[in-house]
């Protein structure tokens, strides 16, 4: 079981994931985007851990929802309304809960990639966060059906997230302002796959510990 104490570590691990990929992931959307990226991602996260008082709020969709409005509220560019659903849509199939199942895991992944989906109207191969959250969402749908726990979800989630960011590197960018390099896009892994798939890295590691 995923405990209310797991969430808080994993919301703790983004702050420091972010913090020490910023440059990276702004020298990423340098070379496709607006450079910002990076500095968008760790301005959130450190907006997150500074903000809150995870021990005032008494359940995971709480924290989850709480993380989202303050993400909405300080990330620049595309990523704040879209790191900002994942995770509103995610609290609210957490509501209540005080500790989660592999079942609820799926469950929160599967309505924060259907949020993303929704609010950026981008599909597999559009060269988005999305092709890691999608692929790492139908490897644990598909380990989660053959009875697998949380300690083969979890690592097997974040290494398809890891591959399906690595797939992007050939792809041309349809959407964001990387659709408008056409083929330039091509040869550069997406910003967003890349923080996306260290969101899932960490959630593996930090759903993990005891």
């Amino acid at each position: 079981m995923v405990s209310r104490e797991n969430v808080i570590t994993w919301i703790n691990a983004l702050h420091t994931v972010y913090a020490d990929n910023r440059q990276y992931l702004t020298d990423l959307d340098a070379a496709i985007g607006d450079a910002d990226h990076g500095v968008n991602m760790d301005r959130g996260f450190s907006h997150v851990v500074r903000e809150w008082d995870p021990t005032g709020i008494p359940d995971i969709g709480g924290i989850l929802k709480t993380t989202a409005l303050l993400l909405i509220k300080t990330v620049g560019g595309a990523a704040g309304p879209l790191y900002g659903t994942f995770f509103l849509r995610a609290s609210a199939v957490c509501a209540g809960k005080q500790a989660l199942d592999a079942g609820d895991v799926i469950a929160l992944l599967q309505a924060g990639v259907e949020g993303v989906m929704q609010r950026g109207k981008a599909q597999p191969n559009d060269k988005t966060m999305l092709d890691a959250l999608i692929p790492a969402l139908e490897r644990m749908q598909q380990l989660f059906s053959q009875g697998a726990g949380l300690d083969v979800l979890l690592p097997a989630g974040a290494a398809a997230a890891r591959k399906g960011m690595t797939d992007t590197i050939p792809l041309r960018a349809r959407k964001g302002r990387a659709s408008y390099l056409g083929d330039r896009s091509i040869g550069h892994p997406d910003p967003g796959a890349t923080s996306a798939c260290l969101m899932l890295e960490a959630m593996a590691e930090s759903f993990s510990a005891h």
